[in-house]
């Protein structure tokens, strides 16, 4: 069979650019095209780079959902179901959504791919598809392939050198999809010796790890890090605050190459972290947090909510001072958002708040529930003030690194990627997000 595998272009954010589309594809269709049984022919069609070809004529087609492209995901596999081309819908908005999804779809897999793929492939060729397909079982990521980056040019990307080690979280934020029913296991590791072979197979000493917790198991964390140390590697990963309590963790990733960390601070309002069931994250600790990081030479990227239900109108001035007087170096700010299937969205219908049901509009940057300590207009204005004062040539100044050697990844990212990023990706759209990636590490790290 010819099977084709999709992912619809993502909507962007006020303060977005091209480099948001265009920064790494999506390595889950990486592995789905890996568990395709090789005797099938497999491509991949992203539209952040390219335009769909509708025309085509695959004997099947997979499309990956997420709640702000899914209007666009729908779309599409309504235009190959009416040429009687079988479509199948999977991704986090699908799995949590699947009763929405197959409206749209022949088929929907639910969680993770790996024991599922294979079964819809040769459900598929036999003509006798399944409309839900779910694992019941923990999923055994053992069974993870090296994704097929030999169907993309790396090219069109700003950012490549990306693994997946780990799934799921061990906390159940109530905003998180990590709240969904759907999900099994919890948090999830791969083999260390998995992991190890697909950061050799990349070819690169920079990686970026997009797990959702990188310390989700501190044992296997642990090991990863022993192992990796001979690479000589500069890497980047997201994890929960509690790696406050991990010093010792801390000292090791900073010996193997640990250069930057996104961590969920999400609030600075206790109240507001108590209602979100973020049970992990205690305020007094923040500062001793970040001045740990800052003190072995690792950058931070913040991520903060704004519309909680405690939240008055002095968060965003509140916030920003925070933010600075901490030479935090990145900010991701949200603005609170009920996606569909969380226990957020459960309890915030039921109050009947949510006041916007369009899905382009569930990408962090609009108000689409009813705020309850301001109006919809203030929290997006708010919302709208953070980002901009942050990014200040006054505030990027501010909040420069104390270690030099941070300098000059920290001003690439501010000034290129974020204040400046407009007008700098749509520079480099055209064939040369690569090159400027490589650039980029080059200066900021000595290596490519």
């Amino acid at each position: 069979m010819k099977i084709k595998l999709i992912s619809p272009r993502m909507t962007l954010r006020p303060m977005d650019s091209d480099f948001k589309r265009l920064l790494s594809p999506s390595i889950s269709l990486l592995v789905v095209a890996a568990l395709t049984p090789r005797n099938h022919h497999v491509y991949l069609e992203d539209e952040n780079i390219q335009e769909i070809n509708i025309n085509d004529d695959p004997d099947l087609v997979g499309i990956n959902v997420n709640v702000d492209t899914s209007y666009r995901a729908y779309r599409l596999a309504d235009a190959y179901r009416r040429r009687n081309i079988p479509v199948v819908l999977g991704g986090i908005h699908a799995s949590s959504n699947p009763a929405e999804a197959l409206q749209h779809a022949d088929a929907v897999c639910i969680g993770q791919a790996e024991h599922l793929w294979p079964r819809i492939v040769n459900d598929a060729g036999r003509g006798k598809l399944q409309r839900i397909y779910q694992y019941k079982a923990v999923p055994d990521l053992a069974l993870t392939p090296i994704p097929r980056w030999d169907l993309l040019d790396r090219s069109n990307y700003l950012y490549t050198s990306i693994v997946c080690a780990s799934r799921g979280c061990p906390f159940k934020c109530e905003f998180c999809y990590n709240s969904c029913e759907y999900m099994r296991g919890g948090h999830l590791n791969r083999p260390v010796e998995n992991v190890i072979e697909e950061i050799h197979r990349l070819g690169t000493r920079q990686v970026m790890f997009i797990d959702d917790n990188f310390i989700g198991n501190i044992a296997w964390t642990r090991e990863l890090i022993r192992h990796m140390k001979p690479l000589h590697l500069r890497w980047h990963a997201a994890v929960s605050t509690n790696i406050g309590n991990q010093l010792d963790l801390l000292d090791e990733m900073r010996d193997s190459g640990c250069e930057s960390l996104f961590i969920g601070f999400e609030s600075i309002n206790r109240q507001s972290l108590k209602s979100a069931a973020k049970m992990q994250n205690h305020v007094e600790h923040y500062e001793c947090i970040i001045s740990e990081l800052h003190s072995r030479g690792i950058m931070v990227n913040a991520s903060m909510v704004f519309g909680f239900d405690h939240d008055t109108l002095d968060v965003f001035a509140d916030t920003l001072d925070w933010l600075v007087d901490n030479k935090i170096e990145t900010v991701t700010a949200h603005i609170l958002t009920p996606y569909p299937g969380t226990r957020l969205y459960q309890r915030l219908l039921r109050e009947a708040r949510i006041i916007d049901f369009e899905p382009t509009h569930y990408n962090t940057s609009h108000v689409v529930y009813q705020p309850k300590q301001m109006t919809a207009e203030q929290l997006f204005n708010g919302y709208l003030w953070v980002y901009k004062q942050f990014y200040t040539l006054k505030n990027i100044y501010r909040r420069i690194p104390g270690d030099y050697h941070q300098w000059m990844p920290y001003l690439l990212f501010n000034l290129i990627y974020r204040k400046y990023g407009k007008f700098t990706s749509r520079i480099a759209r055209n064939g040369l997000m690569s090159s400027l990636g490589k650039l980029a590490r080059r200066l900021s790290y000595g290596i490519e």
